[in-house]
């Protein structure tokens, strides 16, 4: 391993790769620290410009925008009340009582340590957990892919957010979309409704985008009330206190390692690990009746455990091909989108790229640390720009993008029409990263289920007769059962 990360810091250090790592940052600070943006919508809208790339350099990008979204989400949270992120949302509740007492620069200067050391605790945990993981998992064939596949959809039970059936629903149309196109195994047409633009299927990148980005501006856009933050008043960082790092020391150690056990849970991601890291944190205060008034380690135990879990969340996405959040999931359809298979196989077939992200994620978090005094200071000077000015900017990017991948204006119809379509889904609340789930692993799912019936002669007890695939069905199994026996028993109560 150590070679190997060696390796990996060798193709990092490279002038380019460099280049790209400092730009990701930049572009994530932004993202992030901008309401209403996030790192899912950073990714959803840079997948184009990486689809260019050389495949290494397209992946350090993503995960770098994606860290450094996460940690800057933490700015306007503070400052103005408004979290950048959902990430971030936790951090209000003592961040700004701290701003409206004039410890504007104090809080920040806490957020900034907590996170980049939640972010390099996550890193070393991706580092050491991911390849024994994929040792694990060497051991899969078509049956053990199928179950994988099927346990990676069950996610949607831990990202409808307590509704099921629309979950089920959003998972079911995006497998629905995942069959048009080509059959994989006899190339045969499906569903292309006489469209020859739909013969190479329903592309990947127009469906994210509509879905997350511009349904989010189009959201955004009806809003009647102004979207600028305003200003604050000066402020001084001060990024380490000796007498305060040594009070928030234990809240940190916690915080980062239920992060990362929490992350690496498929589904539940880096906010609601932020949300259990306050609750726990006042659980476990001698003095509770201190936290929504200002308490540092109600700054330090959110920041710490939504980097921490974002870098978690990265384990089982390249040691299994399961996304363990909503943005690791976009990232598994950019995967595939470049050819490849996020899983076992990826640390034996690209092990060079995957060491070269786990150390561009190392340094990302330095980069942080640096960087976010002076970005914060110059940054807190744009925030009056309002999102008027900002979301036609972000379409003309959409569609550039979109169009540039097949140079194809049908793509681009298709990006509006699901823009349109996530814009009146999420009105209903509908989880809409479930249909992103669906396109994703549809097509794995059916090709290796196919597979496994061939293997077997058309027996359908191959997938409980080996052992690994029948574990991996009974986990998926549970998976969607737990949720369902917990909100009927919810209800039961609320009928007695």
């Amino acid at each position: 391993m150590i070679d190997s990360l060696i390796e990996g810091f060798l193709i990092i250090t490279q002038p380019l790769n460099l280049l790209i790592l400092l730009l990701a940052v930049l572009i994530g600070f932004l993202g992030g620290a901008i309401p209403g943006i996030s790192g899912l919508m950073l990714v959803v809208v840079l997948l184009p410009v990486t689809y260019g790339m050389e495949t290494t350099s397209a992946f350090m990008l993503l995960t770098a925008i994606y860290a450094a979204a996460v940690f800057s989400g933490l700015i306007t949270a503070i400052l103005y009340r408004a979290p950048g992120t959902p990430e971030s949302v936790t951090t209000v509740y003592d961040g700004y009582p701290m701003t409206q007492r004039g410890e504007a620069g104090k809080a920040l200067g806490i957020g900034i340590l907590s996170s980049t050391i939640g972010g390099i605790i996550g890193t070393i945990a991706l580092i050491l957990l991911t390849p024994t993981l994929a040792l694990i998992a060497l051991r899969f064939a078509s049956p053990e892919y199928f179950a994988l596949a099927i346990l990676a959809l069950t996610v949607v039970a831990a990202l409808s957010a307590g509704r099921l059936v629309l979950g089920f629903l959003g998972v079911a149309f995006g497998l629905l979309l995942a069959t048009v196109g080509t059959d994989p195994l006899t190339g045969a047409s499906r569903f292309t409704l006489g469209y020859y633009e739909l013969a190479s299927g329903i592309d990947l990148v127009p469906v994210v985008i509509g879905l997350f980005a511009i349904s989010e501006i189009i959201n955004r856009m009806t809003e009647k009330e102004d979207t600028s933050l305003g200003k604050v008043e000066k402020f001084k960082i001060k990024i380490f206190d000796s007498k305060i790092f040594k009070k928030i020391t234990g809240t940190l150690s916690r915080s980062s390692l239920l992060g990362v056990g929490i992350g690496i849970l498929p589904g539940i991601g880096p906010t609601t690990a932020a949300i259990l890291a306050y609750s726990e944190t006042v659980r476990w205060s001698k003095t509770p009746e201190r936290f929504g008034k200002g308490a540092e380690e109600g700054i330090a135990a959110p920041e710490s455990e939504n980097n921490a879990a974002a870098m978690g969340a990265l384990v089982p996405l390249f040691a299994l091909g399961i996304p363990g959040s909503a943005t690791a999931a976009v990232m598994l359809g950019a995967f595939i989108m470049h050819g490849l298979q996020p899983g076992p196989n990826l640390m034996t077939t690209n092990g060079d790229m995957v060491y070269a992200i786990f150390m561009g994620l190392l340094i990302v978090n330095v980069v942080v640390l640096l960087f976010s005094k002076p970005f914060i200071m110059m940054f807190s000077k744009l925030l009056t720009v309002p999102y008027a000015v900002i979301g036609p900017l972000i379409i003309i990017f959409c569609t550039l993008g979109t169009f540039a991948i097949r140079n194809s204006m049908f793509d681009v119809m298709i990006m509006f029409v699901f823009g349109i379509v996530g814009f009146l889904l999420e009105k209903i609340k509908f989880p809409l990263i479930t249909v992103v789930l669906g396109v994703v692993l549809g097509i794995l799912a059916e090709s290796e289920f196919r597979r496994s019936i061939e293997i077997s002669g058309g027996d359908l007890t191959i997938f409980v007769t080996r052992p690994i695939s029948a574990v991996l069905l009974a986990i998926a199994f549970l998976m969607i059962i737990v949720p369902i026996v917990k909100q009927f028993k919810k209800k039961r109560v609320m009928t007695n």
